[in-house]
């Protein structure tokens, strides 16, 4: 993934450590998995995994996510229809808006996502290994 495009104004150590941001991945290879959400076996889904070495789920709802993950990583793939603020998901109380192609990336458990009616709200649950958060807690603990 491109990790590296993560600045040190993404990083968050209050109220628990998490990193938010919206610039980590391009628009237009976002907009093409967003078109074909549908077809996980389409070609745009295996060039994923296999072009950032991630293994990852997409979830139609984001309430279904692992919280067993050590690191949970959570890439918003907000419905085009749904033109709510998105102000349901809080991480320790904090509320953390539902963007498309976003990333919430932490290890807190203590994310709820407040029930919202029938509203489809996909993510991708990725895989990310404690090394690759630890590498990115170290650079912006020596950046802050």
């Amino acid at each position: 993934m491109n990790w590296e495009k993560l600045k040190p104004h993404h990083y968050y150590k209050e109220p628990v450590e998490h990193i938010y941001s919206k610039t980590i991945f391009d628009m237009k290879e976002y907009d093409n998995l967003y078109e074909n959400q549908n077809n996980m076996s389409h070609e745009v889904w295996k060039n994923l995994g296999e072009k950032y070495s991630i293994k990852f789920k997409f979830l139609k709802d984001i309430r279904d996510f692992d919280k067993d993950k050590d690191v949970i990583c959570l890439w918003f793939f907000k419905d085009r229809a749904d033109r709510t603020a998105g102000q349901y998901i809080k991480i320790a109380g904090q509320t953390i808006t539902y963007f498309p192609n976003t990333f919430l990336i932490t290890e807190s458990k203590d994310i709820l996502i407040r029930e919202k009616g029938f509203i489809y709200r996909p993510a991708l649950q990725l895989d990310l290994p404690s090394s690759t958060w630890n590498t990115m807690l170290e650079r912006f603990n020596k950046i802050v």
